[in-house]
């Protein structure tokens, strides 16, 4: 009930994830990342545990594939997962278990993956990275235009409900944690928050680094 997209920008160092489902939230559990590390993305009937478990594996140099070994051995209903992870050197490996819902394919890409479970098709994750990888661009876009994509390309059998965009770049926070929680157009709508928070990143980032050189917050009362 899920498909995802990860990918890597190597001139900027970011990594991030865009990922839509018809089950609610689907953001908060489904999707990680880390700076300097890459991406984890699990699905399916959801462990979240695996994510930063991932993440923490992708920092000790585990390759994406010996990661996928290392959750199949701390899982012991593996078989009911679908896994993603991407490193920082565009590195991927994914897993479909064997109670994978519905119709589920992945695919991967210079520098990104895509996965789905309960697909209209099973051409959805190959659109995916095909949008991704004939993009140019801010990561953000590309993984955006690579979620259309995989929607034009039939998405999910039933209604997608939520949708979220979550990227790290230098900060070890994400620099980019977008969500839509519950809408009728979750991915129109994601989009339309990332074009209003795009103009604004650089901002958040600097008051964070440098406080007396941010500039203004344009609120009433601040002088």
């Amino acid at each position: 009930m899920t498909f995802s997209v990860a990918g890597i920008c190597p001139e900027t160092g970011m990594v991030g994830c865009a990922i839509t489902s018809s089950s609610i939230a689907v953001a908060s559990r489904c999707a990680f990342v880390r700076s300097g590390t890459g991406v984890a993305l699990t699905q399916n009937v959801t462990n979240p545990d695996l994510g930063p478990l991932a993440l923490d594996l992708l920092q000790e140099g585990l390759a994406p594939a010996e990661i996928l070994e290392a959750q199949s051995q701390a899982d012991t209903d593996i078989e009911w997962r679908q896994l993603g992870v991407l490193n920082t050197r565009g590195e991927a490996a994914t897993f479909s278990g064997s109670q994978a819902l519905g119709l589920h394919a992945t695919a991967q890409g210079k520098g990104c993956l895509a996965m789905g479970n309960l697909l209209a098709n099973t051409e959805v994750p190959r659109a995916m990275v095909d949008a991704f990888e004939n993009s140019r661009g801010h990561l953000a876009e590309r993984l955006l235009q690579a979620l259309e994509a995989g929607l034009a390309a039939g998405g999910e059998l039933g209604t997608v409900h939520s949708a979220g965009l979550l990227m790290s770049a230098e900060p070890k926070w994400p620099v980019v944690d977008l969500r839509v929680d519950w809408h009728i157009e979750p991915i129109s709508e994601l989009r339309m928050i990332w074009q209003n928070y795009q103009p604004q990143m650089q901002a958040y980032i600097t008051r964070a680094k440098d406080p007396a050189n941010a500039e203004s917050f344009g609120v009433p009362g601040d002088e």
